[in-house]
């Protein structure tokens, strides 16, 4: 249930390796997603955050995200981070590579190194070198699923990752109407790039996607429902695709994220899951 990789053990780089969502009520977001996925928080020390305090969300004992206060200026959100061996060097090759470095790199006390920054397309992105011994939970029910890059510049985000982590990268969209690339490790499938279509508005800013696996007895649909009684929305309904049935929901912040059902698949289909609910 926790993050790893076969015969290794370091986390490679490029693989993610946290979740993190930014809110303006704590308590709330709090009691949200405790509910939803059944999360226990422990309160750190972290002075990355504009309260100097963070919240470890846990499933079943193990890492599951992260929670902190965002500052009076910026916006409520999830976070992407992405594991590298020395943040030190990232710095340096983020600036080569059209990025622009935001914050760091900052050390977090029992938890390694962070770097905050922009990549070549727009999108914020934080890199993380970890400990040894960190876990993170995911590849199971309420914990993390995956993520997608949704940027204008598919060109740009494919340069700045590809280079930065040597993914290899594979067109599952068919590269025209949709546009939906897949990053790779070794032939593991780790990260989605989409360049947004007409769904979405032209000034919608480029953006990390996250999602989290749900049970398949509790189902999307059911998850999407209890998120709206819990004070949250739903972004777009429920809808097949070929990864799993999906919806994209909100918390009561407005923080977006999907979750996903990975066994009801929609077979034989040659477009991309972002794509799906906006089929006439």
């Amino acid at each position: 249930m926790s993050i790893g990789w076969p015969g290794s053990r370091t986390i490679p780089a490029g693989l993610p390796c946290w979740v993190e969502v930014a809110c303006h009520d704590e308590a709330r977001a709090q009691e949200f997603y405790s509910r939803l996925f059944g999360w226990e928080y422990e309160i750190r020390r972290d002075p990355a955050s504009p309260t100097g305090r963070y919240s470890i969300a846990s499933c079943d004992g193990v890492a599951a995200g992260g929670l902190y206060q965002a500052g009076s200026r910026s916006a409520p959100g999830w976070t992407l981070q992405l594991a590298v061996p020395h943040t030190a060097s990232a710095a340096e090759w983020v600036e080569h590579l059209g990025g622009q470095v935001t914050l760091g790199p900052v050390a977090i006390p029992d938890r390694g190194s962070i770097l905050h920054a922009i990549d070549a397309c727009g999108a914020p992105v934080v890199f993380w070198e970890a400990p040894p011994d960190w876990q993170f939970a995911s590849g199971a029910p309420n914990t993390f699923s995956g993520a997608d890059l949704n940027t204008h510049d598919g060109v740009a985000a494919d340069h700045f990752y590809t280079k930065l982590f040597n993914y290899s990268s594979r067109q599952v969209g068919d590269g025209e109407s949709v546009d939906y690339v897949e990053y790779s490790i070794e032939h593991t499938a780790v990260l989605y790039r989409y360049v947004m279509g007409p769904e979405y508005r032209r000034d919608t800013p480029p953006h990390w996607l996250v999602y989290f696996e749900i049970d398949p007895a509790r189902g999307a649909d059911a998850a999407a429902g209890e998120a709206l009684m819990l004070g949250g929305s739903v972004v777009i309904e429920p809808y097949d695709t070929p990864f799993g049935r999906t919806a994209i929901l909100a918390d009561p912040d407005g923080a977006v994220f999907a979750v996903i059902d990975h066994s009801l698949v929609l077979e034989d289909v040659g477009r991309a899951e972002v794509d799906d609910p906006y089929d006439d």
